[in-house]
């Protein structure tokens, strides 16, 4: 039987090339990286936690406001950064001082990890969790019901 994790990746792949569309989060239609994450929530969860409100693309980072950050801490396990799992949500530091407001899920370990995530210019893609990337880990959480 497959962990969430597994389960969680499986689906992160499904999306791979989906169109970058802000604040969206339809498979194949368009999304952000936050869309991304609520389109696996409701695939395992049904309807999502919360309702998102409208959201800037720069996530409240004039403001210092860890939005993102909160709402990953209302809703998913938060993980040790070196306790890498197969899907696994991170979330970035795009900026060192800057707001967490990236993310994306673990899809590999070992020699080769990679996330795949929605950005601009890009749509959903699989990318190499690389040092440049693993620097801008600010946290890292499990799905619930996810194994330890």
């Amino acid at each position: 039987m497959n962990d969430i994790g597994t389960l969680v990746a499986q689906e992160a792949h499904e999306w791979i090339g989906t169109p970058y569309r802000h604040q969206a989060a339809c498979k194949g239609g368009g999304t952000d990286c936050l869309g991304l994450l609520r389109g696996i929530w409701r695939k395992f969860y049904g309807t999502e936690p919360e309702l998102v409100p409208p959201y800037s693309a720069d996530w409240s980072e004039p403001q210092g406001r860890e939005a993102l950050l909160s709402a990953a801490h209302r809703h998913l396990r938060p993980k040790a950064r070196a306790d890498a799992a197969i899907g696994d949500v991170l979330l970035f530091r795009m900026k060192r001082s800057g707001v967490a407001k990236h993310l994306g899920i673990q899809v590999a370990l070992g020699a080769a990890p990679a996330f795949i995530h929605a950005y601009s210019g890009q749509g959903v893609t699989c990318s190499p969790l690389s040092n440049p990337w693993q620097r801008r880990v600010a946290a890292r959480f499990s799905f619930p019901g996810a194994q330890a």
